[in-house]
């Protein structure tokens, strides 16, 4: 397990970069973390400094958002929160992007645990009594 620290705003691109540089052989990743732990916040910045050039918003209501790196990479954002049943994931196909070669962002995976591939990394925001988010990340 690894801790990264995000103490403000400011450190985001930072903590991001060192997140990447620790997550390098990794694909997939579910993201847990109480409403507004910083999630989507931080994913976003993971994936501008993965090179991602049109990044737009949360997927909240879309469930996913696809975005293109500068070096043609694909990444897909899932956010989860809305799903009612597993069957939803069954409806849209969820094994070409769990499964395919992209890379996965993953928030509010409870509900889809049993369809995670076994490779994926999970990702723990916790906020600590002085508003610092501790990122938690369970790796091999």
């Amino acid at each position: 397990m690894e801790t990264l620290f995000i103490k403000s705003l400011h450190d985001l691109p930072a903590v991001a970069k060192q997140f990447n540089e620790l997550a390098r052989g990794y694909r997939r990743f579910a993201f847990y973390g109480k409403m507004g732990s910083g999630k989507t916040t931080f994913i976003t910045e993971i994936c501008r400094q993965l090179g991602a050039e049109d990044i737009l918003n949360s997927p909240s209501f879309a469930l996913i958002n696809e975005y293109s790196t500068n070096t043609g990479e694909i990444i897909y954002h899932f956010d989860l929160y809305r799903i009612k049943s597993i069957e939803e994931l069954f409806d849209i196909g969820y094994e070409d992007y769990f499964y395919g070669d992209a890379i996965l962002f993953i928030e509010w995976p409870e509900l889809a645990e049993e369809l995670l591939p076994e490779d994926t990394c999970k990702v723990i925001i916790e906020e600590t009594d002085n508003k610092v988010r501790k990122v938690k990340m369970y790796t091999k």
